[in-house]
């Protein structure tokens, strides 16, 4: 928990203000896994501080909402195209990302 809180400060994920009237903060709340190597030994402890974006109201707290996420199928594509192309992959572990990261609520 004290990574993740580091790591927060330390992008300004966040800063603190007064709310305006009539407004209300979204809630958060931790949650913890235990990463296991495949043979069921213990590999490391994760923790993430999340929003509670459930409470959020369509017009009051959000307009849109949107998640980035890869399908396998184009993956695979770009996999296939680099072993065509004799390209190098690399593989690589993001701890904490923030894409599109500037809220305005």
């Amino acid at each position: 928990m004290a990574e993740e809180l580091t790591v927060l400060h330390q992008t300004h994920t966040w800063d603190l203000m007064t709310l305006p009237p009539g407004k209300y903060a979204i809630g958060c709340h931790w949650v913890y896994k235990i990463k296991t190597k495949a043979y069921g030994s213990v590999e490391s402890y994760k923790a993430r501080l999340v929003a509670k974006g459930y409470s959020q109201k369509y017009g009051l707290d959000y307009e849109e909402t949107f998640t980035p996420v890869a399908k396998m199928m184009t993956i695979r594509t770009l996999i296939a195209v680099a072993s065509v192309r004799k390209w190098k992959i690399f593989q690589m572990d993001v701890k904490n990302a923030f894409l599109y990261g500037d809220l305005h609520e």
